[in-house]
């Protein structure tokens, strides 16, 4: 089974991360301009802190993880699916994991550095990431699921399978008719 909104999911965030650390690259313009597609208007356009290349490029960097994570768990979803059904679990929970805390580190950061109307927005994205999690989440365990219960009625047509041939096994070799599934004969 596909997971179709696993994979969109991995590839939105892997997008939004990777164009979060494309910004970032350029300084403290960047950062405005980052915070502007967050929704967060900014006016005075200089972060005295963030012109330092030692403030910045962490956070360029780790946006950057941040978005291999992502990418490595859609290119896991989608190579490994029929291989494995968990295939790139574990890949997108970390993904999700180092997501929500680099964005409660940029919250930590937004507000030493004074700037207003951050929390609204990273609550924003935090929410979006938990409900993300959650739909991955639920669509893994229901394609299990699907899994397990269609397995578990192949044994039963099977075990049912093998007790009719067994019956008529028996009733050759017994010389008897064979009985109906009713019990009458």
């Amino acid at each position: 089974m596909r997971h179709v909104l696993s994979s969109f999911l991995a590839l939105h965030w892997t997008i939004v991360f990777a164009l979060l650390a494309y910004i970032c690259m350029a300084g403290s313009r960047g950062i405005t301009t980052a915070l502007g597609v967050l929704g967060l208007p900014i006016q005075g356009s200089k972060f005295p802190a963030l012109e330092n290349i030692a403030v910045v490029a962490p956070l360029s960097i780790a946006l950057l993880i941040v978005a291999v994570l992502f990418c490595w768990a859609f290119v896991e979803t989608l190579l490994n699916t029929a291989a494995r059904p968990d295939a790139g679990e574990s890949v997108a929970r970390i993904a999700f994991i180092s997501a929500s805390i680099l964005l409660s580190l940029i919250l930590i950061g937004g507000v030493a550095q004074g700037i207003d109307g951050l929390f609204m927005i990273v609550a924003i994205q935090l929410t979006a990431l938990l409900a993300s999690y959650v739909a991955v989440l639920a669509e893994r365990r229901s394609a299990l699921v699907a899994m397990n219960l269609h397995e578990a009625d192949v044994r039963t047509a099977s075990r049912m399978a093998m007790a009719a041939a067994h019956g008529s096994l028996l009733s050759r070799i017994s010389g008897r008719p064979e009985t109906k599934p009713g019990g009458s004969r």
